[in-house]
């Protein structure tokens, strides 16, 4: 089992190096050591004096200021930790708790003595009213889930860990034996079909003028709804991962498809996550994907926003440097650069995070916002509509809401299509529309992303709806089916 010392981030040369003596050294690792950035390097300082650093600076060293909260320190174990410590990026990787082991030490300190029942309209989990029980129930659920566990401090000191049931954050990434429901019979590990779809491993060329390049499979915390349950993150008792390492030759594999094939405009590099990679992989890749003539604009997808916000104002890690450094150049091309981000949940957003937001703005990157529907967690109105306006407030663009994925381990999460129909119906008109996110559906079987209400059919007593996506299929009228949760069906009880 590995322990929180082996959770280091990828090595990273020094950011003097030229851009081709950069592609010239072969990719590390992801569980190399990764040294402090240099104090002098390239993407250091590049801020001069903008009100957020002044406002960053002067927040280290006023700790009494009750606005900004150390709300970590309510996690017993952080009850010491200042301000700067928790900013630092290094602080966040080392305090990280990853596999089953250091998870359940964490939740020996951070549960209460009694677990109160769940007041939700979820299936109430009888028993579970002790921290043993509490415990060995999430032991349960990690044997049979498909995915590791690593969760950042960021995300740990969120939940509330007085009422843990019902916590709409704990759900996302810590399961529970007692909440899981049988997988659906039509689900499969990859529902997108997204390696059928790969050319070259790990990059994903779906749509005709858009590809996903998967630069790596680690993340610094992982969902237990990944779509990419086949590759991302470690080895567990039910899966086998098709993992993506950096290395400089499969990457090499994926610049060269993507150079060969002009009809490409669109890359969205993702992984596992591009949070997780080294800044001077992310500004490489980025001056790769300018220099190919036909490419006009991508993004990079990262969660890291809404569970490591810290790292975006560390003065000390030039990751967001390296960012808005691609982003800046990207605009001198015409050439579009964002940053597609992962927010869930109204309680994911802190002083932290807006703090993180209002650099990106300032500093003129363009960020997105991507939410996944999820039972518990955000299928309500009142929340839903919460959430798309605290994002639009700091900036953060309400792109899509999808649908939960068919995928493994997850019933417990994913809602009907009906769902997220009422939800599109209800919000619509209460935000500005430019403002107002697409309801989507990722189809089972790669069909692509179509809007929910885009459905050809959908019979709510069988719970499957059907589409089509031509643009996708060449024009073939292939139908993709979507089936809801067999618990949301009315003959059926969970």
């Amino acid at each position: 089992m590995a322990t929180l010392d082996m959770f280091q981030h990828p090595s990273s040369a020094t950011f003097a190096k030229t851009s081709s003596q950069r592609r010239a050294t072969a990719l590390p690792s992801e569980h190399h050591a990764f040294p402090d950035a240099p104090e002098n390097g390239r993407f250091i300082g590049n801020f001069g004096d903008s009100a957020i650093k002044h406002h960053t600076e002067h927040l280290l060293g006023s700790e009494s200021d009750l606005i900004h909260y150390p709300y970590w320190t309510n996690i017993p174990l952080w009850k010491e930790v200042t301000h700067k410590e928790f900013l630092n990026y290094q602080w966040q990787l080392s305090n990280s708790v990853q596999g089953e082991k250091k998870l359940r030490e964490f939740l020996s300190v951070v549960l209460p003595p009694s677990i109160p029942p769940s007041r939700t309209a979820l299936p109430h989990i009888i028993g579970i009213n002790t921290p043993e029980a509490f415990i060995d129930s999430v032991s349960d659920a990690i044997s049979r889930a498909p995915m590791a566990i690593r969760l950042t401090p960021h995300i740990l000191s969120v939940i509330d860990w007085t009422n843990p049931i019902d916590d709409p954050v704990r759900r996302q990434f810590i399961p529970m034996g007692n909440e899981l429901i049988p997988d659906h019979h039509k689900l499969k590990l990859d529902s997108l079909n997204e390696e059928h779809d790969s050319p070259v491993k790990g990059l994903v060329h779906r749509y005709p003028t858009k590809a996903l390049f998967l630069a790596t499979s680690v993340c610094n915390v992982y969902c237990r709804f990944c779509t990419r349950s086949y590759a991302v993150g470690a080895n567990t008792s039910t899966v086998t991962k098709n993992s993506l390492k950096p290395t400089k030759r499969r990457w090499d594999e994926v610049f060269n498809y993507i150079e060969k094939t002009p009809k490409l405009n669109d890359i969205v590099v993702s992984g596992g996550d591009s949070f997780y990679l080294s800044p001077e992989q992310l500004y490489d890749i980025g001056n790769r994907l300018l220099a190919i003539p036909h490419i006009r604009r991508f993004r990079y997808a990262t969660k890291g926003l809404a569970v490591c916000p810290s790292r975006i104002l560390d003065p000390h890690d030039p990751w967001s440097a390296a960012l808005i450094e691609i982003s800046n150049k990207g605009k001198k091309m015409g050439k579009a650069v964002a940053m597609h981000t992962h927010f869930n949940h109204p309680n994911e957003i802190t002083w932290v995070t807006k703090l993180a937001a209002q650099k990106l703005f300032e500093n003129g990157v363009t960020v997105r916002n991507q939410t996944v529907l999820l039972r518990g967690v955000n299928d309500s109105v009142d929340v839903m509509k919460k959430l798309i306006c605290d994002l639009a407030d700091i900036n953060i663009l309400p792109y899509y809401v999808y649908q939960g994925d068919m995928v493994r381990g997850v019933e417990d999460l994913r809602t009907p299509l009906s769902t997220i129909l009422e939800l599109e119906t209800q919000i619509r008109g209460s935000i500005g529309g430019f403002m107002m996110p697409q309801f989507i559906v990722d189809l089972p079987g790669g069909g692509g992303k179509r809007l929910a209400s885009s459905y050809q059919k959908y019979d709510r007593t069988t719970g499957i709806s059907q589409f089509v996506a031509p643009a996708v299929t060449g024009g073939l009228n292939k139908v993709f089916e979507y089936h809801d949760p067999v618990w949301s069906l009315p003959d059926s009880s969970e």
